[in-house]
């Protein structure tokens, strides 16, 4: 429903103006329109561009992906996981839980401007790899070139590829596919040696421990019951000095592995090996982009980091922990499980800043300490009950369904949570001028806070989130069975109930007439309807915000709207 440069939007649509498209399409007449510029403030609060693109450009965009997609998908490789069916930042960060473990360091890959400086004769060699038909790619062409309206003043596009347009994602994935590529052969030639050289220092700790408890075994009738407990004892100190200390050699330089895993341009590698293997990646990766793709990584993100340290990575915070605290196996054997192991944390500035965007919280200095305070909400404040209630409910929802992977995610989402139910009971109090403790025991329904939704057909109750914040890991992936029963990303887009099948159906949904041409209407929220017209009332009650209609309904709609 937003207007591009043309000024139409998906409402009026007709199989007619499908047909149109269709008949550019085939006579090659067909020219994009300039996406039309605009700006988004990023964390960082800089300012990123983005390309709204006119109605039959994105119908005519969303082909192209699909058959785009259909013909990379089976060809990119398990590191790459933004835009692509059933991957996401969860199954990103599920590959780095399940292969960073023992790195020591951590290469942050950042590429400069990278969908504004995409090359564009570079990325159209890359398509004719694998696609021969030139009409095809000069449509891509085209898009790549329609330029964009910024002040309504026409600019070229030379490089790049618009962000917000339907075919930027499946495009910048084919681009940065050589880096995989590259990042894998590389990978086969970095990676040393099968298994690290024993510590010498650790096998003479061990045949102590095998000699002292050979003897305490064979030996034992012969041995007073002081020689048995001294025996012991010295058995558990050989079995702590063996705890503290590395079974292999940790610095062995005929060891190395290397693990790399990208999403969009944020691309993360992590090194077994030392600093200066690590250097000579960054600089290897460095010199492949600039060379073979004619891009730049950015020198501000792109570090060298210990991983002792945290590093930040789609918003989670990575570090590899040291834990000697030992735990016995089921063999009764003391081992150090958790050294070395890859922990995924949530920033504390993440749920901080979502209380202060939500404006639920505020921060008073009182000698020199910090006092954190809930707010009421005024902008939600008047709204009903139960809409208050589900929107604080949705946003604690949000936030625990991203982190929900961390390791700390009970410990954060906790303290995010106290803030958001008392900002939400200070909000009812406010609204009805009473007391917070008054709110709670209005609204008690067991023990929990509850509000009755009567806007249902069945009356039910809605509950403040109560479900906890438990940490889960068992994100379906390639490598996880439950991975196979996911449910396609993508629906037959022909169904019953798509606009498509409606609009080829001949059938008037207002008026019941039939065999007639229809026309679309179509709105940007349900929620901002009101059923008072007999077309809000169809749409309310089939929970669709499309509506097939005759030309005649269609413009009785547009008359009285």
């Amino acid at each position: 429903m937003t207007k591009g440069a043309d000024g139409n939007t998906i409402d009026n649509f007709t199989l007619n103006r499908i047909d149109a498209i269709i008949a550019k399409l085939k006579s090659k007449e067909y020219k994009p329109t300039p996406a039309l510029r605009t700006y988004i403030e990023k964390k960082n609060g800089k300012l990123r561009p983005l390309g709204i693109q006119s109605i039959d450009d994105k119908l005519v965009q969303e082909i192209i992906r699909e058959i785009l997609e259909n013909i990379w998908e089976d060809l990119f490789l398990d590191c790459s996981h933004g835009f692509r069916p059933n991957r996401s930042c969860h199954t990103a960060l599920a590959h780095i839980d399940r292969n960073y473990n023992g790195v020591r360091w951590f290469v942050e890959g950042d590429i400069e401007g990278y969908f504004n400086n995409i090359d564009h004769h570079t990325l159209m060699k890359l398509l004719r790899r694998r696609i021969q038909d030139e009409h095809f790619l000069g449509l891509i062409w085209k898009f790549l070139k329609a330029g964009y309206l910024e002040d309504w003043k026409l600019n070229a596009t030379y490089s790049g590829t618009a962000q917000g347009s339907i075919i930027s994602p499946i495009l910048a994935n084919i681009y940065l596919h050589e880096l995989d590529r590259y990042m894998m052969d590389y990978k086969k030639q970095f990676d040393k040696g099968t298994r690290r050289k024993r510590n010498p220092i650790y096998r003479k700790l061990e045949s102590q421990k095998y000699q002292l408890s050979k003897k305490l075994k064979s030996e034992r009738e012969l041995l007073t019951v002081s020689e048995i407990l001294d025996l012991k004892q010295l058995l558990h100190g050989l079995e702590k000095s063996m705890v503290e200390t590395p079974n292999s050699e940790p610095f062995d330089k005929d060891y190395r592995r290397l693990c790399y895993t990208r999403y969009a341009d944020d691309f993360i590698v992590g090194i077994i090996g030392s600093k200066i293997d690590a250097l000579k990646v960054k600089e290897d990766i460095k010199n492949f982009i600039d060379v073979q793709l004619h891009l730049n990584l950015s020198e501000e993100k792109t570090l060298i980091t210990h991983s002792n340290k945290k590093v930040r990575f789609l918003g989670y915070d990575l570090l590899v922990k040291r834990n000697n605290t030992p735990i016995r196996d089921k063999s009764g054997i003391l081992r150090r499980a958790h050294n070395y192991q890859l922990k995924l944390y949530v920033p504390k500035e993440a749920w901080v800043k979502k209380l202060l965007e939500y404006e639920v919280m505020h921060i008073k200095q009182y000698q020199g300490k910090e006092i954190w305070k809930p707010n009421s909400r005024k902008a939600i404040q008047n709204n009903k009950d139960i809409n208050i209630l589900k929107q604080f409910n949705s946003e604690v929802r949000g936030l625990y369904n991203y982190y929900k992977m961390a390791c700390n995610v009970s410990y954060a989402l906790h303290r995010f949570n106290y803030f958001m139910y008392y900002s939400m009971l200070r909000t009812l109090s406010k609204k009805y001028k009473r007391s917070v403790k008054q709110i709670r025991v209005q609204y008690d329904i067991n023990g929990n806070f509850g509000i009755e939704n009567n806007e249902s057909s069945k009356t039910k109750t809605l509950f403040y989130y109560d479900k906890g914040f438990k940490t889960q890991k068992n994100i379906p992936t390639p490598h996880n069975p439950q991975f196979n029963d996911l449910k396609p990303m993508y629906r037959f887009p022909f169904g019953k109930y798509s606009p498509a099948y409606r609009l080829k159906n001949n059938n008037c949904e207002l008026c019941g007439a039939r065999n007639i041409a229809v026309v679309m209407h179509h709105v940007r929220k349900l929620t901002e309807l009101k059923a008072n017209s007999p077309w809000n009332i169809k749409m309310l009650e089939t929970n669709r915000k499309t509506l097939a209609t005759c030309e005649a309904c269609y413009s009785l709609i547009q008359l009285q709207s």
